[in-house]
């Protein structure tokens, strides 16, 4: 068997306008690495012209849509800004995404690198906090695997702010938190 590539740990959060890839643009992007998360990068994205704008979702994020159309990056912009950032800070190794609630933020990440690149330097996987959690503590429902659920299980406080990079750098320390459990 081959030798793993070095693995370099992203959080990863996005604000998007609707529930997915085809009815939503992606707008915001926060990541950062999951053991340096000063080690940083926040995007704005112009909304896609022809997709669909959801108010509920508007209440979530709080992102404001003219806004965003007049100094978001184009989407295609803001996925080679991305990519050349996660060049650099993976030098090398192999960039894992990690989310809480990954499927979300991933199916998001995926459709624009490989819509706009072409190809999606985190591959076809992502790291699922939830299911790291499920898994880890045993749990059995996923109704258990909430933020309010996981944080007071491993005492982490930091707020979910619905900002991408506020939202990453929560992730990063709660992942922090799960994998301090493990070493122990």
């Amino acid at each position: 068997m081959a030798p793993m590539a070095n693995e370099v740990w992203i959080s990863v959060d996005v604000e998007a306008s609707g529930p997915s890839p085809g009815t939503g643009s992606l707008l915001t992007i926060g990541a950062c690495l999951v053991d340096d998360p000063d080690v940083a990068i926040y995007l704005e994205l112009q909304p896609i012209v022809e997709l669909p704008w959801s108010d509920a979702a508007q209440l979530v994020h709080g992102l404001d849509r003219r806004q965003l159309e007049r100094g978001g990056l184009p989407p295609a912009r803001a996925m080679e800004r991305l990519d050349e950032w996660l060049a650099s800070v993976a030098d090398g190794g192999q960039p894992v995404f990690v989310g809480f609630n990954a499927p979300f933020d991933w199916m998001f990440v995926a459709d624009y690198f490989h819509r706009f690149l072409g190809r999606n330097p985190f591959g076809i996987s992502a790291l699922d906090m939830k299911a790291y959690f499920m898994g880890r503590e045993g749990v059995t429902e996923w109704a258990a695997t909430t933020h309010a659920h996981v944080n007071e299980r491993f005492g982490a406080t930091q707020p979910h702010t619905h900002n991408a990079l506020d939202d990453a750098r929560e992730q990063a320390a709660l992942l922090r938190l799960m994998r301090a459990e493990n070493e122990k």
